[in-house]
């Protein structure tokens, strides 16, 4: 079963972002200082929509021009109806896959309210990653200019296949194809040749520090870089506070500054680069600018519970 905001929007343009990933419920909890393990710890609990491929286009929709932003998931029967309206409110045409066996993905999210507001994940992927081939159709790039995927995509072999597809529809149709690594974690599992070997034909990578560094091997965000630009036409390294690098050909060529933030919560702040930063190269914008979009928007999401932008009133 689909629910596909697809067919209750208004007409296909052009120009369109199609992100494929995962659609997660976060419960996110914040406490301040270490964890008391065997008793209780003060926290405050919220339960919010979330999941890196959802999270990246609420942010492209809220940080665009008008550009359309469409979003395949899968979900259980559990929340399929919650995820598709908060989607929409955010302005985000939904084609959620609801599977009948898998409940719909669950992150608990322990984030530190100290200093720097970091976090940790306890992850349950249910539904999101059981994405499979079936689930795919070339109709979904009518219109659509640029397609992300969200890395986590690559951490099962059901969803590794859409990858696969989607990959090969896009490049027939000279489609422009991002990604984001998605988890340090589990790049390890999947092993960093293997996992290059699999994003073959991906034109921007999008990584953090630490997964830039670990898929190279080199302990220097910039060298990992430049040294990924070799793999990917276009590399942009995410690293938070000290904002982002750009890298092309074997050469950063622009170091990006962050925008100063206060951090209430970090949750999502990646995706939040990613969505700006594809919403600014849809409407024209070179990948430095691109990048500082990307900055700007991650500085308002580290600035909020949880990983998507403020529903429009």
């Amino acid at each position: 079963m689909t629910t596909d905001g697809l067919g209750t929007a208004g007409p296909v343009g052009g120009g369109a972002l199609l992100v494929v990933g995962d659609v997660i419920t976060d419960v996110v909890a914040r406490h301040r200082g270490p964890l008391a393990a065997g008793t209780d710890t003060a926290a405050a609990i919220r339960t919010v929509p979330g999941g890196a491929g959802a999270n990246v286009a609420c942010w492209a929709a809220a940080c665009g021009s008008g550009a359309e932003v469409r979003l395949l998931g899968r979900v259980g029967t559990d929340a399929a109806a919650w995820h598709e309206r908060e989607l929409a409110a955010c302005g985000v045409r939904p084609r959620l896959v609801v599977d009948p066996e898998a409940p719909t993905g669950t992150v608990i999210c322990l984030v530190d309210t100290g200093e720097a507001a970091e976090r940790t994940f306890l992850t349950d992927s249910g539904a999101s990653l059981r994405l499979d081939p079936g689930d795919w159709s070339d109709a979904l790039l009518d219109g659509v200019a640029r397609l992300h995927l969200s890395g986590y995509l690559l951490f099962s072999e059901p969803s590794r296949a859409l990858v696969a597809l989607a990959l090969e529809s896009a490049r027939a149709r000279d489609v422009q194809v991002s990604l984001d690594p998605a988890s340090a974690g589990f790049l390890r599992e999947v092993g960093t040749d293997r996992f290059l070997s699999l994003i073959e034909g991906v034109d921007v990578l999008l990584p953090s520090r630490d997964e830039a560094c670990l898929l190279t091997g080199l302990p220097d965000v910039a060298d990992a870089a430049a040294k990924l630009s070799r793999h990917v036409p276009l590399v942009v390294a995410k690293q938070g506070a000290e904002g982002a690098l750009v890298a092309r050909s074997g050469t950063v060529y622009a170091h990006v500054p962050a925008v100063a933030a206060a951090p209430l919560d970090t949750t999502g702040a990646g995706d939040a680069f990613t969505g700006a930063f594809l919403a600014a190269l849809l409407a024209g914008a070179a990948p430095e600018d691109a990048a500082a979009e990307g900055c700007r928007a991650g500085a308002l999401a580290v600035e909020r519970v949880g990983g998507r932008p403020p529903v429009p009133e």
